[in-house]
């Protein structure tokens, strides 16, 4: 889980993601320059990006640390295959 400081950190990210999306939606009533909206779509899917990097490397310092410091080797396991997973959907380095 997230430390308080962390959590707080990232929900804040997700408001100005969640403002960002909301303004595509008034571009597009506003029929605005469909440029201009791309570009405020790849802002939020940047900024969103970025949350999930956070998210990740915070899983990374603790979940992980956390399975791979115990003896249950099945939990080293669990751990190792979501991150085998996470890579594969996101990073698209493993096949």
């Amino acid at each position: 889980m997230l430390k308080s400081d962390e959590k707080k950190k990232v929900l804040n990210r997700i408001k100005r993601i969640s403002g960002q999306v909301e303004a595509v939606g008034r571009m597009i009533d506003d029929e605005e320059y469909c440029v201009d909206v791309l570009m405020q779509i790849s802002a939020a899917t940047g900024a969103l990006a970025k949350v999930g990097q956070i998210v990740l490397e915070n899983h990374l310092k603790t979940c992980v640390m956390e399975a791979m410091k115990n003896d249950d080797n099945a939990d080293r396991d669990q751990k190792l295959e979501e991150l085998i997973k996470l890579f594969r959907k996101y990073a698209g380095v493993i096949d």
